[in-house]
């Protein structure tokens, strides 16, 4: 056993220090990390992200949401069915009578 090993078989880790206070209360933990940014910036040691930085995080971000096959196809469900409430599809409506309607709203 290392000293990383917690003695479970399962693999899971176990929340330690800090991290435990998210579960038993979130609210206190938020304060505390609040406090501590507010602290860091005052200091003038806070990191602060420029442009460059911000995009190679967001790209990283968009890589990794769109490995998840099935969260990608329920985006698109959601925004072909908000399209679809938004301008309701011609039924029944032939091509010539489109293009008819259309040269009257010019």
């Amino acid at each position: 056993m290392t000293g990383n090993d917690s003695g479970k078989s399962n693999g899971a880790k176990k929340p330690q220090g800090f991290a435990t206070m998210k579960l038993s209360n979130p609210d206190r933990q938020k304060e505390i990390a609040a406090k501590g940014g507010r602290a860091a910036h005052s200091r003038g040691v806070a990191h602060e992200f420029d442009s460059a930085e911000a995009k190679e995080a967001g790209k990283k971000g968009g890589l990794t949401v769109s490995k998840n096959i099935e969260h990608m196809r329920e985006i698109g469900r959601r925004g072909g069915a908000a399209r679809g409430r938004a301008k309701p599809p011609e039924v029944g409506k032939t091509l010539a009578e489109l293009e008819t309607e259309f040269e009257h709203t010019k």
